[in-house]
């Protein structure tokens, strides 16, 4: 009677301890959850006071990223490597003489880092090539929307270089970690430019296309963002021209055309 009482009392001591430690737990989880949240709005803010953090963050961020794509390609090892990984890998010397050139050109007037933009402008190339898109269209459309700034958030819940709406690309963001994944430059790349075929697809024009892109924005005056993607484009198929260009003066110098400088 003695043994089996001590033993009942035992089993609730240890009940009673785990009890205690499970709720512990799940207060500190609570409390630390809470520390996160609040680290990143004070961060959010010092961001939004000191506009050169915020550039220097932006870099930091898709530099870092880029790493995290290549470590995971790694991982998960295969015998083609994926667009994304060649991407990331492609320095500035791989370049073509025309991306090269769009490459120097757009980190001139965005001010960013020629090395990020050398993995964009890359990769904007190889999806150009699959989806019959020109690649100056697709940078452009970055350029406007977001100044190529991953961390760029619209009023209407864009998110990311190319602004697209994580709640509207589950399916497409959740092999690459889910709503998250909309700040990764290469997967926003990827993502937005799909939604961007699937609007040609479904339209008469790529005016018309580019209209319904700049809803998903929240924009009301959608014929001046037509405008300004088109404008954009042009001076980038300038750029890439010249860049052409100069490269057969060496065989013929009559063929020379300078190079556009942006507004």
């Amino acid at each position: 009677m003695t043994a089996t009482l001590t033993w009942n009392r035992f089993k609730q001591a240890v009940f009673t301890i785990a009890c205690d430690v499970h709720e512990g737990f799940v207060e500190i989880t609570r409390h630390s959850l809470a520390m996160i949240g609040l680290a990143v709005v004070v961060l959010s803010l010092t961001l939004l006071a000191r506009p050169g953090l915020k550039e220097m963050a932006s870099e930091t961020l898709m530099s870092w990223l880029e790493l995290r794509q290549v470590a995971q390609t790694a991982v998960s090892q295969t015998s083609e490597l994926t667009p994304a990984s060649r991407s990331t890998a492609a320095p500035m010397q791989n370049l073509s003489s025309d991306q090269m050139a769009v490459t120097r050109w757009l980190s001139s007037k965005y001010k960013v880092s020629q090395e990020p933009l050398a993995a964009l402008v890359s990769e904007a190339w190889a999806l150009g090539e699959r989806s019959q898109i020109a690649p100056t269209l697709i940078l452009a459309v970055m350029a406007i929307e977001s100044r190529f700034n991953p961390f760029a958030s619209g009023s209407q819940g864009g998110l990311g270089l190319m602004q697209i709406e994580p709640d509207a690309h589950t399916g497409a963001l959740s092999p690459f970690g889910g709503r998250l994944a909309a700040f990764d430059p290469l997967t926003n790349l990827r993502v937005g430019t799909r939604m961007l075929q699937g609007l040609i697809q479904e339209t008469n024009t790529m005016e018309d296309a580019l209209r319904l892109y700049s809803l998903a924005s929240g924009r009301v005056n959608n014929d001046a963002y037509v405008g300004r993607v088109l404008a954009e484009q042009k001076l980038l198929d300038d750029v890439s021209q010249g860049a052409k260009t100069a490269s057969s003066a060496q065989k013929d110098p009559t063929l020379t055309k300078p190079l556009p400088t942006h507004m």
